[in-house]
């Protein structure tokens, strides 16, 4: 059923694509405002300078950093590596070679999808190019089961 109103044929009116794209956008605009709203003022920008820095600040738990390997936090472009047991290590995320996030840890490296670069898992040097310089390492602490990145 046609609505001449919204029929951009008739030419009387906005197109029914034109009113519903409208609706997305005020409806994608006011999930961002709400987003960015915590209990106060301090906890909104708290939240923003997290994910400025690339701090993990909520504990992750130990266990879902695999001994030997690592696990990326693309989000908060941080990736924690637990090398032997027990020594956990966080390196920027971010490949030192054109920005890219990597991607995975295994064999031993940190590694980039975009150009091939791998990083030491223990102290993010760089084991194969194109990269020339390390990821930047984040200091880690461990308390109970969790451990926190900043």
């Amino acid at each position: 059923m046609s609505h001449p109103e919204l029929d951009c044929a008739a030419g009387t009116g906005p197109c029914r694509r034109t009113v519903l794209a409208s609706a997305g956008v005020l409806g994608a605009l006011g999930t961002a405002t709400l987003a960015g709203c915590g209990s106060s003022p301090s906890d909104a920008m708290s939240s923003a300078s997290n994910d400025v820095t690339g701090a993990i600040k909520d504990a992750i738990s130990k266990v879902s950093i695999p001994v030997g390997g690592g696990k990326v936090f693309p989000d908060q472009k941080v990736v924690v590596t637990q090398p032997t047991s027990g020594d956990f290590k966080a390196f920027s995320a971010v490949c030192t070679h054109q920005g890219c996030v990597v991607s995975d840890v295994s064999g031993g490296t940190i590694n980039c999808p975009c150009h091939g670069s791998a990083f030491d898992v223990t102290t993010g040097a760089v084991r194969r190019g194109p990269a020339t310089s390390p990821l930047p390492e984040k200091k880690v602490t461990v308390s109970g089961a969790g451990i926190t990145v900043t």
